[in-house]
């Protein structure tokens, strides 16, 4: 990242987000593209700074709290990290990582250049090759629970390395996006730029619905993932989620 975007942070709950709008935070990545050397993009909501909290705990998390100290960028990715900010007497601006890759995707200046995508479906690639038509795009879909498997941690480092994309998405969850892209980092063979990015092109390519525009500016976008998938995600949202308010109180 360059010296400007360094210089444009607000420091909120430790971590030195980017007072980036979506024009700049896209023309950052977009420079990063450009680079000889890789870095990363980390985007924090509240299950990411739960996780961080409770860093200490086991061997992933610290490795997750290292992954997001080496980032290149950390842009805020939620409404309720931004009204705690605000709380606290912060101007912190919300760039969802879901709305990142979307419109990176569609910038003209991304035709011709490549993106390397770590995880997705087998029918990913070519769903996404018709929303972004002038983009080559290559796949490597490790298997389940990747951290376990040093092999395929490493066939992620080859692959990134090999490739030589312009930009890499990493498509396979926190903290395993986030760990993955610092291993690329230090493993220090690789170029480009990396975003760590959830679950955004399911969004953009229709497996999965996001929450209405309207329901993401009143904050309550987690309501609607929670009620799309509930199996899945209440322990996130009604358990671990709530823990923010805490970690808030005592960090302010």
């Amino acid at each position: 990242m360059t010296s400007s975007s360094a210089s444009m942070r607000t420091v909120f709950l430790g971590l030195p987000m980017a007072s980036l709008s979506m024009e700049q935070a896209i023309d950052a990545v977009l420079r990063g593209c450009e680079a000889t050397t890789f870095s990363y993009v980390v985007t924090p909501n509240v299950d990411h700074v739960v996780r961080l909290d409770k860093s200490r705990d086991n061997v992933d998390g610290r490795a997750f709290a290292d992954a997001y100290a080496a980032a290149g960028l950390v842009l805020c990715d939620s409404r309720i990290l931004q009204r705690l900010a605000k709380l606290s007497g912060l101007s912190l601006p919300v760039v969802p990582g879901s709305d990142l890759t979307r419109v990176l995707l569609e910038d003209p200046r991304m035709a011709g250049r490549t993106v390397a995508i770590i995880g997705g479906s087998e029918t990913l690639v070519a769903s996404l090759q018709r929303c972004a038509p002038g983009i080559r795009l290559m796949q490597l879909r490790p298997p389940m629970n990747v951290l376990r498997n040093e092999v395929a941690v490493a066939e992620i480092e080859q692959f990134v390395a090999e490739q030589r994309a312009d930009v890499v998405l990493f498509a396979i969850g926190a903290p395993q996006s986030e760990i993955a892209a610092h291993r690329c980092l230090y493993e220090g063979r690789s170029r480009g730029i990396g975003l760590c990015i959830g679950a955004s092109l399911e969004f953009i390519i229709g497996e999965k619905s996001r929450a209405p525009r309207w329901v993401q500016h009143i904050g309550m976008e987690w309501a609607f993932r929670l009620g799309s998938e509930p199996r899945r995600l209440w322990r996130r949202y009604l358990v671990d989620g709530p823990r923010i308010f805490a970690i808030w109180a005592r960090q302010r």
